[in-house]
């Protein structure tokens, strides 16, 4: 069963959103569903990855779920497996195309407010760091201090030097593998035109419920009036 992680990595909430606009996006519901495909077929799960990453949390829901799956597990990073998709690359036995990529960097956030809050924010930022750095250690066997280096470098690996890391396992013929590469890290859709959308949706379903609310009051009306 192929399941493909293209595009940004999204909870699972934005998915409709991505969708809307014909964007490539990956959400943990997506490849659940392949999963479960696989799983009723009795079939080997084949993980296709181009992804500049996302949400780092729907990364790693999607990493364990991946990991959790009792059948044959093969990943193709077939472009770029960057950030949060890099981590989902290192869910399972591995394979990367000559021409693609591996990109591995800090966790990054967006806040606000005084130094107290900068602070907190800069603690959760390295935990997170040391969190992520448990998919690279598992798969290569690397050392935490290892993992956290290469991080705090921003490191682009090519398909030759992150078998040589141990995150990938072996460098695939391209005769098997189809590669594209991307231009950018990920196409994000804007936090506040996701919530802004969200909001439409929201007010637009409040509308629907209340004509529909009034049409069944008119509807009781009449049959009230023709009893």
């Amino acid at each position: 069963m192929k399941v493909n992680v293209k595009g940004t990595i999204i909870p699972n909430d934005d998915q409709w959103i991505y969708d809307l606009f014909d964007i490539d996006a990956t959400s943990p519901a997506k490849v659940s569903k392949g999963i479960t495909a696989a799983a009723e077929k009795g079939e080997p799960l084949e993980i296709y990855i181009n992804s500049g990453g996302g949400d780092i949390f729907a990364a790693s829901e999607i990493y364990s779920a991946i990991r959790e799956y009792s059948g044959d597990v093969k990943i193709h990073v077939v472009g770029l497996a960057a950030s949060a998709a890099s981590v989902i690359a290192c869910a399972g036995r591995s394979d990367i195309s000559p021409t693609a990529q591996i990109m591995v960097h800090n966790v990054s956030s967006v806040a606000s407010g005084d130094y107290h809050d900068m602070d907190k924010m800069s603690e959760n930022l390295q935990k997170a760091n040391e969190t992520i750095a448990n998919a690279y250690i598992t798969k290569s066997g690397m050392t935490k201090e290892k993992a956290l280096e290469i991080m705090d470098k921003e490191t682009w690996l090519t398909a030759d030097e992150a078998v040589e890391l141990g995150l990938i396992d072996e460098v695939a013929g391209s005769k098997n593998v189809k590669s594209q590469l991307v231009a950018a890290y990920c196409d994000i859709i804007p936090q506040n035109v996701i919530e802004k959308m969200k909001a439409e949706r929201a007010d637009k379903k409040i509308t629907a419920q209340a004509r529909l609310d009034k049409l069944k009051e008119g509807y009781k009306n009449d049959k009230t009036g023709n009893a």
